[in-house]
């Protein structure tokens, strides 16, 4: 059996951020509404041996609050890898503050990511003047074994969203991965940032055990709304979750036994336990993550 925890499931920023006073974020800062941190989560077959999905800027805070993630001597930690389904920022700066690795840092990635964390934003260039860094190339649609029957699936996600550091590229640029415990059958997908569901997207998720999907805005137009940016959601990368093309209307159709919406952004009204949206979302029978959210399959 699979086990999957999320340690963050805020978008980049958190929740509260630290800029931001939107109704959310004052929120939180008043006691109204638990603090998250930005979007990671971590996978075992074992219990033993652990394997991140993406390395946020608060991973040292969320390794801390996970005693399964806690080094058990001299140094000796349980994470095996990180798994990257970008270079975002927001999922690899992490990277850097886990540079005290002894034996060094596995990183597995697709090529254009790899290629955009040396020659683009240059993070592992920078990591790799403190540890060893081995990198192993994630193919878009290979099987790959992790340990102790758990394996994974990467899949392209489709984006138009600029590419910060470089040009970007068509294909592995932005990925999602299918978990699998080879031995149970049990299936996670973790897709922490979709623009659209094309019919390939869909065929990853179709019957799926758990789904943990971007659940970054609820309007497309939400921070237009706020005041606080000039472009939807679906412009900066990622699907909303209401309206009649969104997430909540789609998956449905899809067969997955849990769906729950990650990497959320601090501005979406359904972070606060007590807001309409928060109960539109139950009563589909999807769920909001919480930091520290276990989920087993």
């Amino acid at each position: 059996m699979v086990l999957l925890r999320v340690l963050g499931s805020a978008a980049g920023g958190g929740s509260p951020q630290w800029n931001c006073g939107c109704p959310v974020c004052t929120a939180v800062r008043c006691g109204a509404a638990p603090a998250r941190t930005q979007s990671s989560v971590a996978v075992s077959a074992d219990r033993r041996r652990w394997f991140l999905v993406n390395a946020s800027p608060d991973v040292r805070a969320q390794i801390e609050a996970f005693p399964g993630l806690h080094p058990r001597d001299d140094r000796t930690t349980p994470i095996e890898a990180v798994l990257l389904t970008d270079a975002e920022l927001d999922h690899t700066l992490g990277l850097l503050l886990l540079r005290e690795a002894r034996a060094g840092l596995l990183v597995y990635a697709t090529a254009a990511t790899h290629k955009t964390l040396c020659d683009g934003s240059g993070l592992l260039r920078t990591l790799e003047r403190y540890c060893p860094v081995e990198w192993r190339a994630v193919l878009p649609g290979a099987d790959v074994p992790l340990a102790d029957g758990l394996s994974c699936r990467a899949f392209d996600v489709p984006t138009t969203k600029r590419a910060r550091f470089g040009p970007g590229a068509d294909h592995g640029r932005v990925v999602g991965y299918r978990l699998t415990d080879e031995r149970s059958g049990g299936t996670l997908v973790y897709l922490p940032g979709v623009q659209a569901l094309t019919p390939a997207l869909r065929a990853e998720i179709q019957g799926c055990h758990c789904l943990l999907i971007d659940g970054t805005c609820w309007r497309d137009d939400e921070l237009i709304r706020l005041g606080l940016a000039g472009r939807t959601s679906r412009e900066m990368g990622h699907l909303p979750i209401d309206g009649p093309d969104g997430s909540l209307a789609q998956l449905p159709s899809l067969g997955v036994e849990r769906t729950i919406f990650v990497h959320l952004n601090n501005t979406n009204p359904v972070l606060l336990d007590d807001a309409p949206e928060r109960r539109i979302v139950e009563d589909s029978g999807m769920e909001v993550a919480m930091d520290g959210l276990e989920v087993e399959v």
